[in-house]
């Protein structure tokens, strides 16, 4: 690492020398510069929280009231001796990249992204850059997503098969951006209202709020007990498995939608009827050329499988380390 690095890490996170400003921090500080949402992403505590307009109804509803620096999409802001702008990263609603310009250098820190369409955001934009600093989450040649819409399908078809059996169709998904992009696709496919569980219907009001268009649905909790829920698609939490909740549901088979179903071992091991492959995240090709169309001549990997991306691309001539990181691998 060189001492003109326009970020470096920290015990506290992504830091930028010139701007004064950490980029996603895990611990307290001063300035944080945040691309989304997530809780690995955007945590409490930070004294003041520079954010893209479209993600800050999503920081609002996880950090509540805070001192919220609010910029539109590619405005360039001055922060320090840094000229910073957000960019879309198509990863959930508000996501964006960050870019840095400093010392004659740009640098973009990619947040979580992915290059699939989705219905429920803006797609990622390519922006050019000397460092790309890129998530890793499906760092690994097997990780390739099928498209989402047929995915949407198999879900239906599912539910389909769960109301012939007189069963629920219990789907686990992240209460961000998942069950919004789920129910999204499956407009398509049903004009049947699917159930939802508290945690995943607060985070689908935001979304309406937004004015995202998805399936219709109703609260699992407005029902009264012991309702029938045989052929309803109910979409939970992951965290809801195995818990009280589930006792509403008399007879039901349980799937997960989530980029890690794509190795079959992973839903044995967590005991799941079905999984679908359904990913927010970039998938290995999309990691690939996302390198080649920043430009980037030095790469910078961060959590996930970032082993084979690094030797890949030191292979094609692209300077490429790691970051270590405390984000994490929801998705």
């Amino acid at each position: 690492m060189v001492r003109d690095d326009l970020v470096v890490l920290t015990p506290e996170g992504l830091y930028c020398p010139p701007g004064g400003f950490h980029i996603d921090p895990w611990r307290p500080v001063p300035r944080a510069v945040i691309t989304h949402g997530h809780g690995d992403h955007a945590r409490g505590g930070m004294g003041c929280y520079y954010v893209a307009e479209e993600g800050l109804p999503i920081l609002q509803w996880r950090l509540g009231a805070q001192d919220y620096r609010v910029h539109a999409l590619g405005e360039r802001v001055r922060i320090g001796d840094a000229v910073v702008s957000f960019h879309p990263a198509g990863h959930v609603l508000g996501s964006t990249q960050v870019r840095i310009e400093a010392g004659g250098e740009v640098w973009v820190a990619s947040g979580d992204y992915k290059r699939d369409p989705d219905p429920t955001c803006l797609p990622f934009e390519v922006v050019s850059c000397d460092v790309f600093i890129t998530e890793s989450t499906f760092g690994l040649p097997i990780y390739r997503w099928p498209p989402a819409a047929a995915v949407a399908a198999e879900i239906e078809a599912w539910r389909a098969e769960c109301e012939a059996n007189g069963e629920a169709a219990i789907l686990y998904s992240y209460a961000l951006g998942k069950a919004q992009r789920v129910l999204a696709e499956l407009a398509a496919h049903t004009g049947r209202p699917a159930w939802l569980h508290g945690a995943i219907d607060a985070g689908v009001q935001v979304y309406r709020e937004a004015g995202v268009h998805m399936l219709d649905t109703r609260r699992v909790a407005d029902e009264a007990r012991g309702a029938d829920f045989a052929g309803q698609l109910v979409i939970a939490p992951p965290s809801a498995a195995g818990s009280p909740w589930i006792r509403r549901f008399r007879r039901a088979q349980q799937g997960f939608a989530s980029g890690w179903m794509r190795i079959r071992g992973n839903r044995r091991r967590r005991n799941y009827d079905r999984g679908f492959v359904i990913s927010d995240h970039a998938d290995w090709p999309a990691l690939l050329g996302t390198v080649e169309d920043t430009g980037a001549r030095r790469v910078i990997a961060t959590h996930g499988d970032t082993d084979a991306l690094v030797r890949v691309l030191n292979e094609r001539g692209i300077d490429t380390g790691t970051f270590a990181t405390g984000y994490g691998e929801e998705d």
